[in-house]
């Protein structure tokens, strides 16, 4: 009696709690170290044990995790554990089996996905089967087919931002091109998405909402991951206290407002087909995503919300991003804009000629500036991992057990300088090489990743690209304007490469408009 009232004492019990952490961590070190399946793989031993080695580089330094795995696979190999669960393997040419199509089944790592707060989008759905499912619903209005159809409504947003750059010439202005082309984007994706544009070109400063919501998702996207309950409280917040929370983004909470708005508006005439319909959704994406004919489960407001809310950022990003990649290379070595000129006079002999999407694609200096601006852009920085469920992969010597999550960071492997030489450099001429190397420069371009989850926007994207830099190559001269290269630069990884700026700017001064 007397030992078990000591032990009830309660000045003992916090050295005994602190003594069984102590036991419990020490016990599970070990078995990381040399009992677990994944013991044998390479890397620190300190990464192998704990996710505080990532979480040092990740959220204390900022965003620097990735730059280390490149540091750990010079120290390491090609293949290493970089925490006591994944394994990152650095070698492109393993790429299509971690990231597979067909009938290769490749979910994502639900432990990973807590750094999204989509749980109703595909991009965060972890089961393959569920994912394809949910990306059928929507695939067919990104196939080429769908996006030809979709050009006459691009070229009048492209013939819109073609007149604010003239605007922007007759006046002198600065041009912010970042801002510029993602308005592009957003006015596209929102008609595509919802039979209705927010006409971001029409803002004198082009809106940024969207971008808004983007960087705010990039800031937290690491403490997410860690910390996942924090991400699910704020989805809790009403929006009205945001507002008093961030009285400067104002404009953003407006915007979503919107968003929210139509959303249960269409939802509401989606249900009711009785109800008279003042928005026109036919062909859209929200249509087909609000379709009573889908179970109930996926068409309810967070889905669809979630869904829509990942188009319109994917789909402004990437598109975006890679058109300012690609415009600031032309203004800062005039070689490479007058040979786009040059060749673009084959199908477009006056500044305002008109040409397909067909033809810009048989442009080979046109297609090389367009397959380095996305290289260099990226897409995700962020590593993006893949568990094959049933399947045990092998790499060298190495066997990695069915469920472990595998990853390759796309920008890794977009600076291999076995395959990229010189990769830092803009190069348009290493895509025109003839023979067995040009097939295998497009095999390791992998901004949209590959295999049965490759991003839905690939065929978009490139539509854009082709259009929007054939109408400004061949109308306007530009001038950088206090930008230079290491604008572009990436020194952080959060979701989304950053600058020292943060998001990638580039400032320009429209210096000539072409007349002949």
């Amino acid at each position: 009696m007397i030992f078990a009232s000591a032990m009830l004492e309660p000045s003992l019990l916090p050295p005994l709690l602190v003594g069984g952490i102590l036991i419990y961590l020490i016990g599970r070190s070990i078995y990381r170290l040399y009992f677990h399946p994944l013991r044998l793989i390479p890397g620190p031993k300190l990464a192998a044990i704990s996710h505080i080695y990532e979480f040092y580089f990740d959220v204390i330094v900022g965003g620097q995790f990735m730059f280390e795995i490149g540091r750990l696979h010079k120290q390491y190999g090609p293949i290493i554990r970089i925490n006591p669960r994944e394994v990152h393997i650095l070698d492109p040419s393993f790429y299509d089996e971690i990231y597979s199509g067909g009938v290769r089944k490749r979910n994502k790592d639900a432990e990973f996905l807590k750094a999204y707060s989509v749980e109703g989008s595909p991009v965060a759905t972890v089961d393959h089967d569920h994912h394809r499912y949910r990306r059928n619903i929507v695939g067919s209005f990104f196939s080429k087919r769908s996006v030809n159809e979709l050009s006459p409504v691009i070229e009048d947003k492209i013939q819109k931002l073609m007149e604010r750059f003239s605007i922007a010439n007759q006046a002198g202005s600065v041009v912010r091109l970042d801002d510029a082309f993602s308005a592009l984007a957003s006015d596209v994706i929102t008609q595509y998405s919802f039979g209705r544009s927010w006409d971001f070109l029409e803002d004198v400063n082009f809106r940024r909402e969207i971008r808004h919501a983007i960087a705010e998702t990039a800031n937290a996207i690491h403490i997410n991951r860690f910390f996942p309950l924090f991400a699910r409280t704020l989805r809790m917040i009403p929006r009205s206290l945001v507002v008093k929370i961030q009285p400067g983004k104002q404009s953003v909470v407006d915007f979503m407002k919107s968003i929210y708005d139509f959303t249960a508006q269409s939802m509401q005439v989606a249900e009711n087909p009785g109800h008279e319909k003042r928005d026109s959704k036919k062909g859209t994406i929200f249509e087909k995503l609000t379709d009573p004919t889908l179970p109930p489960e996926e068409r309810t407001f967070r889905r669809i919300h979630d869904e829509s809310g990942v188009i319109l950022q994917a789909g402004t990003e990437a598109i975006g991003r890679s058109l300012t990649v690609a415009a600031f290379h032309i203004a800062h070595n005039p070689s490479i804009r007058d040979k786009v000129r040059e060749e673009l006079r084959s199908v477009m002999p006056t500044p305002t000629s008109k040409a397909t999407g067909a033809q810009l694609e048989q442009l080979p200096y046109l297609s090389g500036v367009i397959w380095e601006a996305l290289r260099l852009s990226y897409g995700m920085t962020l590593r993006l991992p893949r568990c094959a469920p049933a399947e045990a992969l092998k790499y060298e010597d190495y066997v990695l057990p069915p469920g472990t999550p595998l990853s390759m960071s796309t920008y890794l492997v977009h600076h291999d300088e076995s395959i990229f030489p010189d990769s830092f450099s803009f190069k348009p001429e290493r895509w025109m090489e003839v023979g067995p190397n040009a097939d295998r420069l497009t095999k390791y371009m992998v901004s949209f990743t590959r295999g049965s989850r490759q991003c839905l926007g690939y065929n978009l994207s490139f539509h854009v690209l082709y259009l929007t830099i054939s109408s400004f190559v061949r109308q306007f001269d530009m001038e950088l304007y206090k930008t230079t290269l290491d604008d572009l630069t990436i020194v952080s990884d959060y979701g989304l490469g950053l600058t020292r700026n943060g998001e990638v700017e580039v400032l320009v001064k429209v210096s000539n408009v072409l007349k002949d």
